[in-house]
């Protein structure tokens, strides 16, 4: 009964402000595997926020950013089309709409710093978590993602955080669709928004880590790039990826039940081999990170729990190794006594504490960004 209770407590908690789960179906499946599991489970997919920040450039093809199986992108250039009604933001925190696929008008936040910049600027953007299908793009100023973020606006950078479309309304490849509508954008209206086109990362945990790698990992051959600004890159040029998914293909996903529960209504399936005797569908292998990895990708942080039970470790792991496989240098930092989130089970502190890990993202992301010279 109280392993009930607390995933009741879980599933209401994940249930967005604009999208509603059948809740009660939904926790009777999870409830039938967290039974059978430690209860810490339950409440690990909890969702967090991706900071994005966009820049205007036409796509070219070019390194850092892969087709179907790596080789050739798109990288950033040309020119901003700031021809839209977005009208120049000020100081502080501003909401816009930004694409509008399936009748569903999606927003992002921009947060300005004070003064604001006298000319354009490095940006990073913040995809939340969720599991495919909650969260919003809300995070606590104390929050690790909170604290990164007061980094970069301290800066004078910009940092902009964005709503996507949910599960089980939305399918997979929705979530991913509308991260790269929300970067050409952003680079569409980039003087508006005082970022500089050439310049941004992404910051993702979760399912939100999945979504910032493919941002970067996966080109325009991948297919993730349909709907408005066609004209303008969705590449980022660094990412720091928070415990994301990287292979959906793989055995580890057996030890997730947490997350198994929810993949048949993100991806219509379970996750790894699927049932005795099959294989891993082509949905799964094209919504892998893993999948793109390909030479001169852009700087990559990985920060991945050592005790994390929902993304299993060896999912980062994998990332990293691949990377470096094919000449990259990405680092990675296993947070030792961290479970998903970086929570750890009796409520004490991990190592790195979140405050290291905050101040180590900010600046990876300073020293990855910033324009030369500056």
């Amino acid at each position: 009964m109280a392993e009930e209770c607390f995933v009741a407590t879980w599933i209401m908690k994940e249930v967005p402000r604009r999208v509603r789960w059948p809740v009660v179906g939904a926790v009777t499946i999870v409830v039938s595997l967290v039974l059978a599991v430690p209860p810490v489970l339950a409440g690990a997919l909890d969702g967090s926020s991706v900071t994005v920040a966009m820049a205007g450039a036409p796509p070219l093809m070019g390194p850092g950013h892969h087709g179907a199986a790596g080789g050739g992108g798109n990288s950033p250039g040309g020119t901003p089309t700031d021809g839209s009604p977005v009208a120049d933001v000020g100081p502080g925190s501003t909401t816009v709409t930004y694409c509008d696929e399936d009748g569903t008008a999606e927003t992002l936040a921009v947060d300005e710093p004070t003064p604001l910049p006298t000319g354009a600027v490095p940006a990073v953007v913040y995809v939340h978590g969720g599991g495919w299908t909650g969260g919003d793009s809300s995070y606590a100023p104390s929050s690790l993602v909170g604290q990164m973020a007061s980094g970069i606006v301290a800066k004078g950078w910009i940092v902009i955080s964005i709503n996507y479309r949910l599960a089980p309304r939305f399918q997979w490849p929705a979530q991913i669709e509308d991260a790269k509508c929300a970067i050409r954008f952003l680079r569409a209206h980039a003087a508006a928004l005082h970022i500089d086109p050439l310049h941004i990362g992404a910051i993702g945990d979760s399912a939100g880590g999945q979504i910032v790698a493919l941002l970067a990992l996966a080109g325009p051959g991948a297919g993730f790039d349909v709907g408005q600004y066609g004209d303008q890159s969705s590449a980022v040029q660094a990412v720091v990826d928070l415990y994301g998914p990287a292979d959906l293909t793989t055995s580890d996903w057996l030890r997730s039940p947490v997350v198994q529960a929810v993949a048949p209504d993100v991806f219509g399936t379970i996750l790894g081999p699927g049932h005795a005797g099959t294989s891993p569908t082509k949905s799964l292998t094209a919504a892998s990170p893993v999948t793109y990895v390909g030479p001169d990708e852009p700087p990559f942080l990985i920060m991945q729990g050592d005790e994390d039970r929902v993304v299993p470790p060896d999912q980062s792991e994998e990332l990293a190794d691949r990377l470096r496989a094919a000449g990259n240098t990405p680092s990675l930092v296993m947070v030792h006594g961290a479970q998903h989130e970086f929570v750890t089970a009796d409520g004490g502190s991990v190592t790195p504490d979140l405050s290291q890990l905050a101040s180590d993202a900010s600046g990876f992301l300073i020293r990855s960004l910033a324009p030369p010279g500056s």
